[in-house]
């Protein structure tokens, strides 16, 4: 039995041997080579060739060599795969495929490997090319960002609003600054244009030594920050550049919103898609529209002469200077946004308000068109969008809408109410503005009761006119519904669908949970002007395409701006309704309290004004509002802490009209 058992291990250990002999005879170097292959692809896709054999050089200077090529790729690392191997006895060729992320965009590229067996060890010719294609010695890669043109902002018949305009850029230069001063001197910078000093200090303190450490834009030197000023500073330096800009600092500027540095709080919600430097916009349009207008910045790989060691711009020896275009994505513009704004009007308006000290706005719509042709906040508003969220109790202008609703119940102009010098509901006591006319008190006409605004014969409507009948009557006229042709950020009202008692007689008076915008008062009134709902518009290619020449959305003609309704019972303006309305809006005009609109030059004016209280003063603060029609153009004024509507308001309302012609 033992010897049974020694002739089974010889004759296995003999296969053993046969079988071992016939793979090494096999076996012609393509494995060793494939797994140096391998390694290779391994190593550079680490960016570290380190564990490598490599000929021609070694692995220290290879690796710097391989991270100076790179090193503006910061930290992005490439994928690299060994593609098929061709051997040919102790040499070897693979190609390799590189694929870097650049950004949203893919650079891929193949070089080529050699490999030499040396004994039983396969190793690397070094030389550049392996890293990108025909990469000469002496020269790196360059990645640079193809800046891409932003898009500006159009007016009213492609007027520019927003457009590149020359700018100054005040920093410090810290070459031209001794090291010593550099603190001092950011101080001193920061003191005169009005920066935060020990935070623009920090800033300055943790840049680069070469840096130029931006501080303000300006758009030309001020009294405070002269070109002389600046000289004193040791290292303070402006440069010449362009900004997209409106035509002043504040031109529409709650509507419009602003242009500037990407923030580190954009930056970081931006998810990689905008980097240090970028030009963002931040509020209004530019922050909606930021993508659109903004466009999309192209990319560059180019081969360029490493920096000679003792000058920064010479070109290593060997190379030729001339960089080298590897690899490149244009820059896509940004589109131009095109709005309805008329720039001279909106001028007009905030010269209008320039003097007014609580929050304000003046709005005015084209009726025909539903375009806006100005959205005014004044300065008392310091930067808020008042002319299109601001949220008011429109108090007696929120009459068109009782006055409506009361039709649609049989009433005409010529119908009589009752104004009285008060009225009790529910124990609470209502009462006309002081100063009202005794001559317009007792039976009146619905069209006189709106023209001095008797607030006693509307509240004694309510038995007649629901809560639900005011907020169809109100959708009916544009307002207290969705915008959908505006494209910009706006409230247009709200009109609570029930309410009793108290409540329900101040909605009778545009008080309580009844709320509007300037906007959605000039809206009410272009309802009027057109003879349907208007549904506003300001932006006129949301989407980025052409633009209609007329102004109107693709979905929706000039002639009919219709608006969508949010309230079940609803239904549209009709011309005979918007006729008595304007009746009853000249009267305001004619033997109203808003007389001296009528010595306002070209088409008839229709008007109604509206003052509502809000707060817990005694006596209360009140909103001042007056809406007006004249032929093409509604408008709103809106004072927020003003008194009576026909005295702040009007007065503004008048030398908007009359300058505008």
């Amino acid at each position: 039995m033992a010897r049974v058992g020694k002739t089974k291990i010889l004759v296995t250990g003999l296969t053993a041997l046969m079988l071992a002999g016939s793979l090494a005879a096999c076996d012609d170097g393509r494995a060793g080579a494939e797994g140096a292959a391998k390694q290779l692809a391994a190593s550079l896709a680490a960016l570290d060739v380190g564990p490598l054999a490599l000929e021609g050089t070694d692995t220290a200077a290879a690796n710097e060599q391989l991270r100076a090529v790179f090193a503006d790729f910061g930290e992005t690392k490439p994928a690299v795969a060994a593609g098929e191997l061709k051997l040919d006895g102790d040499n070897a060729t693979v190609p390799l495929n590189y694929s870097w992320k650049l950004g949203s965009a893919e650079w891929k590229y193949s070089s080529q490997a050699e490999l030499k067996k040396s004994g039983d060890k396969w190793s690397v010719q070094w030389n550049p090319a392996l890293l990108a294609p025909e990469l000469n010695d002496g020269e790196v890669l360059d990645v640079a960002t193809l800046s891409a043109k932003r898009g500006g902002i159009l007016g009213a018949g492609d007027t520019p609003i927003v457009q590149d305009r020359k700018v100054i850029r005040v920093g410090l230069d810290k070459t031209k600054v001794d090291a010593a001063r550099v603190d001092s001197s950011a101080r001193a910078l920061a003191g005169l244009v009005g920066l935060d000093v020990a935070e623009y200090a920090k800033q300055v303190a943790a840049s680069g030594p070469q840096a130029f450490v931006e501080a303000i834009v300006l758009r030309g030197f001020t009294a405070e920050i002269t070109e002389a000023k600046l000289k004193a500073i040791p290292g303070a330096a402006t440069l010449a550049d362009t900004m997209p800009l409106a035509p002043t600092r504040g031109f529409a500027r709650p509507v419009l919103g602003a242009v500037g540095s990407a923030s580190a709080e954009q930056i970081e919600k931006s998810k990689g898609s905008l980097k240090a430097g970028d030009v963002v916009g931040t509020g209004g349009l530019q922050e909606k529209y930021d993508s659109l207008l903004r466009g999309k910045d192209g990319l560059v790989v180019a081969a360029v002469p490493a920096s000679k060691e003792g000058g920064q711009d010479a070109p290593a020896e060997g190379t030729t200077g001339e960089p080298r275009t590897l690899f490149e994505i244009p820059a896509t513009d940004g589109t131009s946004l095109k709005t309805t704004l008329d720039v001279k009007l909106q001028q007009l308006a905030e010269a209008t308000l320039e003097d007014t000290g609580p929050a304000s706005a003046i709005v005015a719509i084209r009726p025909s068109t539903g375009a806006v042709l100005a959205a005014a906040s004044g300065p008392g508003s310091n930067g808020y969008n008042t002319a299109m969220l601001g949220q008011y109790a429109p108090g007696s202008t929120f009459k068109m809408v009782d006055s409506l609703a009361m039709f649609r119940n049989g009433m005409t102009p010529d119908s009589k109410v009752e104004c009285t010098p008060t009225i009790t509901v529910d124990g609470r006591t209502f009462k006309n503005a002081e100063g009202y006319p005794a001559s317009s008190l007792g039976s009146v006409t619905l069209r006189d009761a709106f023209a001095h605004s008797c607030n006693t014969a509307f509240i004694g409507a309510r038995d007649k006119v629901s809560q639900e009948q005011l907020e169809s009557a109100a959708t009916s006229l544009g307002v207290a519904v969705e915008a959908p042709r505006l494209g910009a950020d706006a409230f247009l009202g709200s009109v609570p669908g029930t309410a009793e008692g108290t409540e329900h007689a101040a909605s009778m008076i545009g008080q309580g949970k009844v709320l509007l915008s300037p906007l959605a008062a000039a809206v009410m009134a272009a309802s009027v002007g057109h003879g349907a709902p208007v549904s506003p518009q300001l932006v006129l290619n949301p989407d980025g395409g052409d633009a209609p020449a007329d102004g109107a959305s693709p979905s929706s003609s000039a002639a009919s701006p219709a608006a969508p309704s949010t309230a079940a019972n609803s239904k549209p303006l009709t011309k005979a309704e918007a006729a008595a309305l304007s009746d009853m809006m000249r009267a305001v005009v004619t033997s109203g309290h808003a007389g001296f609109l009528a010595q306002v030059p070209g088409a008839p004016v229709g008007a109604k004004t509206g003052t509502a209280e809000f707060g817990n003063d005694s006596p209360p603060k009140t909103h001042a509002w007056i809406v007006a029609v004249h032929g093409d153009l509604a408008v709103a004024v809106f004072v927020e802490d003003g008194g009576l509507g026909a005295t702040t308001s009007g007065p503004l309302l008048k030398e908007f009209l009359t300058a505008a012609g």
